[in-house]
């Protein structure tokens, strides 16, 4: 018997532990929070390569064959579309695997228990408004953490009182 024989079970057992560790790393990243994707630090990317060097051994096991590693990388490529896919849906499943955005300045005040929340430093959120060419909290009339790490801000002067509407509630009568 060839060699084919013998390298097709481990070729399963490839994808198998190679989609349970993308699962349990995926869950990992998507714990710790936004920040980590969106905005890589030097200890973020640290992290990210000693993950993958840790990782790898546990995907392929003992099979260093260029069929095992090209078994992995072809589980993490389906995966990682299928998964893409899935988030870009609406629903719960989506939102699980997106996240939401998060509001950090309304209206000039720092909303503490989100920045808490999103374990972002008030040193950290200046940056992002310094980014942005803001001085002080007080000029933002809205920052928001969105769902791929980045900090949009919208300032005070971008929303003038002629372009600014003032919010109108109506009432529909139900006739019976």
């Amino acid at each position: 018997m060839n060699g084919l024989g013998s390298t097709l079970p481990s070729i399963g057992l490839i994808v198998l532990r190679t989609a349970v560790v993308y699962v349990f790393v995926l869950a990992g990243f998507r714990l710790l929070g936004k920040r980590t994707t969106g905005q890589m630090t030097p200890f973020d990317l640290t992290l990210l390569l000693l993950l993958a060097n840790a990782v790898q051994n546990a995907m392929v096991g003992p099979d260093s064959s260029l069929v095992g590693g090209l078994a992995a990388a072809a589980v993490l490529l389906v995966l990682n579309a299928t998964v893409g896919r899935l988030a870009r849906r609406k629903g719960g499943f989506g939102r699980l695997l997106r996240g939401r955005a998060r509001l950090l300045v309304n209206r000039g005040i720092l909303v503490e228990q989100n920045l808490a929340d999103e374990g972002i430093s008030h040193e950290e959120l200046m940056q992002a408004l310094r980014e942005h060419g803001i001085a002080t909290p007080e000029e933002v009339r809205l920052a928001v953490l969105e769902v791929d790490g980045t900090i949009s801000v919208l300032r005070n002067d971008d929303v003038s009182a002629e372009t600014h509407k003032p919010h109108r509630r109506f009432r529909f009568r139900k006739t019976s």
